[in-house]
């Protein structure tokens, strides 16, 4: 009897993991096999003893093993975050990030979009061809767009104001060591992968920021950020045009990096994050492809940059080489086709807040598509201006809803870092595919531009079918449905 009650305490205390219950009675029980093998009661005593203990460590590992996936699971759910509080939807401190965005997006974009001025000087002065050029462009937005993925979801963290931080001096120094290269793989890596990656850590953030300080009025909060693109895109074309004729490449590079510097400080001393930091939650939200809105919208976007940086790259290109502009006058395209869509920018997301996103975008897209094909017929070079003006305005009214659009399908402001930085990188491979793969069409058929514009076109129209059969998927063909 004594025995058996033995053994069931044991065999509790092993399930269980508590020993308290064998270890409660001890009793001196020579078992009949043990004491025909030799084994005294103290041994087996000693063995039981031993077997608990294993038990019990047994269990205390389960525990722990336990408690590590509970922590797991709750970094890869999102069912147990807090809502973050509303937005404020204005007040000087919501306001004032629009402000620093400006300059965020001034010395990013506006940047970036002039490298149709560099893509022309370096056709005249590298032994490089025009698709080997691009890729300096190329890698630069791509990578201002693919650092994203990290930096967003380091804003939804907390880390906002150390992540800008690193970002800027990343992004000033590749523009100084750019001042010094004189070869086509300085200039790659300087221009293109320094500045990129600076870009890339400190923009997502910046964007995202703007976008949780809003809700009703987001899509003007974001649009009057943007303009700072236009005004960038303006600027830098005229600064590299004539301080470069005057001072040479390596002192008109250290005027920029100088200016960008010092409108990234005024920006790092007022941006600052609203929402309380989001600690748990995963890097990339691999969840949010099933999401048909979300998934949708990134492939059509994929499709539209795929050639928006094709004609934005070679619009100088075509000038000199088609039209025999020279260059000033060729540059004075890159500063049209980014400046003409300034006021776009504004007026175009107040009516987005009021009707819906995608009810702009998909008519926008249907004339973007029309745009791109009037390319074909351009053979002079008044027709050439009106085309630069066209396309600079539709382009810029599609790029300042992309940030507010992928706000929108976003069901928390706690994860838009994250999600704006997925939706970047996705159009990152199409920015940086797409002027090279349109440089080497160009060069598979002879240096004439007529085939790479037929896929630019080609390519737009897929975008703007994919609009438009999202905004039906979303809204039906109601068109008074806010989508």
């Amino acid at each position: 009897m004594n025995e058996k009650f033995s053994a069931a305490s044991e065999v509790r205390s092993d399930n269980d993991t508590v020993a308290s219950s064998s270890a409660s009675y001890d009793f001196d029980v020579i078992h009949p096999t043990s004491a025909e093998n030799g084994i005294t009661s103290s041994e087996h005593k000693a063995s039981t003893d031993e077997r608990r203990s294993i038990s019990r460590a047994s269990g205390d590992l389960r525990r722990t093993a336990s408690n590590v996936l509970a922590q797991v699971s709750s970094r890869i759910t999102t069912k147990s975050w807090p809502e973050p509080p509303p937005p404020p939807d204005g007040g000087l401190k919501a306001w004032t990030q629009v402000g620093a965005a400006f300059f965020v997006l001034f010395a990013t974009w506006g940047y970036a979009n002039s490298f149709g001025a560099y893509q022309a000087y370096y056709s005249e002065t590298l032994s490089e061809t025009p698709s080997t050029i691009s890729w300096i462009g190329g890698i630069q937005i791509f990578l201002s767009l693919t650092v994203g993925i990290v930096s967003g979801r380091l804003l939804d963290a907390g880390f906002f104001v150390p992540v800008f931080f690193v970002g800027i001096v990343v992004q000033v120094l590749g523009i100084f060591l750019m001042s010094i290269s004189t070869q086509y793989w300085q200039l790659f890596l300087t221009q293109g992968v320094l500045s990129g990656l600076g870009a890339g850590i400190y923009f997502t953030p910046a964007v995202s920021l703007v976008n949780t300080y809003f809700d009703k009025r987001r899509g003007l909060a974001v649009g009057l950020a943007t303009t700072g693109n236009s005004a960038g895109g303006i600027v830098y074309p005229i600064i590299v045009r004539e301080l470069i004729p005057k001072l040479g490449f390596p002192w008109t590079t250290r005027v920029i990096g100088f200016l960008n510097l010092g409108l990234l400080a005024i920006s790092f001393a007022f941006m600052r994050p609203r929402l309380p930091p989001r600690k748990s939650g995963p890097v990339i939200e691999l969840g949010a492809f099933k999401d048909p809105k979300y998934a949708g919208f990134l492939a059509s976007c994929f499709f539209i940059y795929w050639a928006n940086y094709y004609t934005f790259y070679y619009i100088a290109s075509y000038g000199t080489q088609a039209l025999n502009l020279p260059y000033a006058s060729a540059s004075t395209l890159v500063v049209i086709i980014n400046g003409v869509g300034f006021p776009f920018r504004i007026l175009v997301p107040m009516v987005a807040d009021r009707i819906g996103n995608l009810n702009v975008i998909a008519p926008l897209s249907v004339i973007w598509t029309i745009v791109s094909f009037t390319w074909l017929a351009v053979h002079d070079i008044p027709g050439y201006y009106a085309f630069t003006v066209v396309y600079g305005i539709v382009a810029a009214s599609f790029q300042c809803l992309f940030p507010s659009t992928v706000a929108r399908i976003t069901p928390r402001l706690d994860t838009i870092g994250t999600r704006l930085g997925m939706a970047f990188s996705v159009s990152a491979v199409a920015s940086l595919t797409g002027p090279p793969i349109g440089g080497a069409i160009q060069t598979a058929s002879g240096g004439g531009f007529l085939a790479p514009q037929i896929w630019a076109a080609v390519v737009t129209l897929l975008a703007s079918v994919l609009f438009v059969a999202l905004r039906i998927h979303m809204g039906g063909f109601t068109l008074r449905y806010k989508c």
